[in-house]
């Protein structure tokens, strides 16, 4: 049995082939007010200008965050209204396919993070000026809310500057319980996994050549550069360091995110805080050794 959709496409071809209305519709038994139906898009021009708005203000949004957002914002819209928008206006995103890769036994996560200040992960990314100097960026993410602890921006960082941006994140958060990170040479100094054991962290290496051992950065720099360093020109140090902590702070405070229900980190951290209090609140900072700073 041939569908009415079926029949109006035909419908349809055969009038711009040149016969009349009446004439496809009569062949077809189909009534002539089908054809000329057209799907209501009524009141869509507002919520085409919101979409519009919030996709300059987050090019690399899809079409699901995109309705989260405007659920956020009050809108209340259907979701398949706002997925036909999407298509009507060409506003999908273009996909890199990502290779595909085997783990294997080894793709498991050590010491999984169950509270905040469980396990922070710390890494690094790179990037380069417009003039081609080196821009390394540090950053300590706490797994278990996704907040981004610290972007550190120089040109150069060795351990002992890994350790005075921990030292002064321990003073403000307290002391994690664990910190991952890879094998490099800045995460494996002497200097900073004596500094770490005398904090009371415990460190986390993951096995050299596995970064899906350390998954919650490695997503994190994903977004990160994808929204971020893809999307700027920076003529200067300073300028990056500005940019990009301004991106960590609207991470935090406005981005929500898939796997905390579309909170953002920081409302995530809150909520959790109120529903558990006990497992949130981290010890007292302790004291805290002074490293003397090295001359550059």
């Amino acid at each position: 049995m041939v569908s009415p959709a079926a029949k109006k496409r035909a419908a349809s071809h055969a009038v711009r082939q040149g016969y009349s209305q009446r004439r496809a519709c009569k062949a077809l038994e189909l009534p002539r007010s089908t054809i000329r139906y057209e799907a209501g898009k009524k009141g869509d021009e507002e919520l085409v200008l919101a979409m519009r708005e919030l996709i300059a203000k987050h090019p690399r949004y899809g079409c699901e965050r995109i309705y989260q957002e405007l659920r956020r914002a009050g809108v209340l819209v259907n979701r398949k209204r706002v997925h036909r928008i999407w298509k009507a206006e060409g506003f999908a995103l273009s996909r890199k396919r990502p290779k595909r890769r085997l783990y294997g036994p080894k793709g498991q996560i050590k010491q999984r993070s169950t509270h905040p200040g469980c396990v922070w992960t710390c890494d690094f990314v790179e990037d380069r000026t417009a003039g081609g100097a080196k821009l390394r960026i540090l950053s300590v993410l706490d797994e278990f809310t996704r907040q981004s602890l610290s972007l550190r921006v120089e040109q150069s960082i060795p351990s002992w500057k890994v350790i005075e941006t921990l030292k002064w994140l321990f003073l403000v958060h307290g002391a994690p319980e664990h910190i991952r990170s890879d094998n490099g040479p800045e995460f494996i100094a002497k200097a900073l996994q004596d500094w770490l054991a005398q904090s009371g962290s415990q460190t986390i290496y993951i096995t050299p050549g596995s970064p899906w051992e350390n998954p919650f950065v490695e997503s994190f720099h994903g977004k990160f550069r994808d929204e971020r360093l893809n999307m700027e020109i920076f003529s200067s140090l300073k300028e990056a360091q500005v940019v990009i902590e301004d991106w960590r702070c609207e991470y935090n405070e406005e981005r929500i995110h898939s796997s905390l229900g579309y909170l953002t980190p920081n409302e995530f951290a809150q909520r959790h805080a109120k529903a558990c209090p006990l497992t949130c609140v981290q010890g007292e900072p302790k004291t805290l050794q002074i490293m003397e700073r090295k001359p550059t």
